[in-house]
């Protein structure tokens, strides 16, 4: 089984492989769907192969623009770099770039992405013949069309599913609301999230006077998808043949990536025989960063209508510091992140064993010993006095 994780820059990736997951996604600076992600320059794309591999850990690049004509305009030297960065496959969503990275790439490992909305045997039998490794399947289905799927499919063709995140509100994604509101192309890269708006009506006969809709405090959000959250179901979607569980997020924080991985490496390492107290302790942790409702999505059979929500993000916990360097029994060197103060209680989050511990803040002080009672200086670093045995890349939370 694969924990697959977003790696919207490199801190994220190192972030993502710290907290346990075992591969990453990420695009280069051209040709995926998140432009507006930190994304990785080609020199970046080969040290965080290197990096990765160094852990035994995998990479996969996102080519998933639905192209124009023009789109494929320095697209050969680019796979020709790939190939070079010996990354572990790309993943695709067009026909065409399938067929030119055939052409010009061979050797590169394909994934089709959950944009070519894959819902059935016959497209992946069809994605085979072309060389496809690995089908992203369309977040349409239900558990029981997935364990259909898999059971007419070649058994090395492998299954990749959404578990986390964000959920768009059109047909796996593939949306004209950025293109006419905007003019910027949600399916190369540039969707404005015009769904997450607040919005009016109006009525036609009362010369376009506009009336707000409020579902709550905040407005309304009648286009909002619901968070997806599968972490009490993984032993269902294994066997219903899914091999990989992808968390959404290139574009969300270091933190969310951190708290998202953990929750889910540690469900994956115990699903065989997990407590309900261990389940609901992991189901809280994903409330402590920023999420809309959530929602088990198609997978349960249920009203589509289950889907739509009608929220703002909310989250429990904030990122309040990161730990970059080992403690040694006394003292630990942290990065600030959001303000805190002496006699403030900060969480450990953490894929070690002083996960969840609580560290009472008595003492502080800056890099050259100075005291400091008011951490209120973004990034700075300081030393937090606890004998527990932080690690570098731990995080601490309020």
């Amino acid at each position: 089984m694969e924990l697959l994780a977003p790696a919207g820059t490199f801190e994220k990736m190192q972030t993502a492989f710290y907290f346990g997951a075992d591969a990453v996604y990420f695009a280069g600076k051209k040709f995926g769907l998140r432009a507006f992600a930190g994304n990785f320059t080609d020199e970046e794309i080969l040290k965080a192969t290197q990096y990765a591999h160094n852990l035994g850990k995998k990479v996969y690049v996102t080519l998933n623009i639905l192209a124009h004509e023009d789109d494929f305009d320095g697209l050969q030297e680019y796979l020709k770099n790939l190939e070079m960065a010996k990354v572990d496959a790309v993943i695709v969503s067009d026909l065409g770039i399938i067929n030119f990275i055939k052409e010009f790439a061979p050797s590169l490992t394909i994934h089709v992405s959950t944009q070519a909305n894959i819902l059935n045997s016959y497209a992946i039998k069809f994605m085979a013949k072309l060389g496809v490794k690995r089908i992203v399947l369309a977040r349409e289905l239900n558990l029981e069309e997935i364990k259909k799927i898999r059971a007419n499919i070649p058994s090395e063709i492998e299954l990749e599913c959404f578990v986390h995140g964000a959920m768009c509100i059109s047909y796996s994604g593939r949306c004209l609301l950025s293109n006419y509101l905007t003019g910027r192309d949600s399916n190369r890269g540039a969707c404005a999230q015009c769904c997450r708006w607040e919005y009016t009506i109006t009525e036609k006969s009362r010369n376009g006077d506009k009336y707000e809709i409020q579902e709550d405090d905040r407005g309304t959000y009648i286009l909002n998808s619901k968070d997806l959250n599968m972490i009490e179901h993984l032993k269902e979607l294994e066997s219903a043949g899914v091999m990989s569980f992808k968390i959404e997020g290139r574009m969300k924080s270091p933190y969310y990536v951190a708290n998202v991985v953990n929750a889910y490496r540690r469900a994956l390492n115990l699903k065989d025989n997990i407590s309900n107290e261990e389940m609901e302790s992991l189901k809280n942790e994903l409330y402590k960063t920023s999420h809309r409702q959530y929602t088990t999505g198609f997978y349960l059979g249920e009203n589509n209508k289950e889907c739509l929500s009608s929220s703002m993000p909310v989250q429990t916990s904030e990122f309040m510091a990161v730990v970059i360097d080992d403690a040694d029994g006394e003292k630990v060197l942290i990065e600030q992140r959001n303000r805190f103060k002496i006699g403030d209680e900060l969480e450990i989050l953490s894929p070690n064993d002083t996960f969840n511990k609580k560290i009472k803040l008595n003492k502080m002080t800056d890099e050259v010993g100075a005291e400091v009672l008011d951490a209120k200086n973004v990034q700075q670093k300081l030393y937090i006095y606890t004998n527990l045995n932080l690690k570098k890349g731990d995080i601490l939370r309020k």
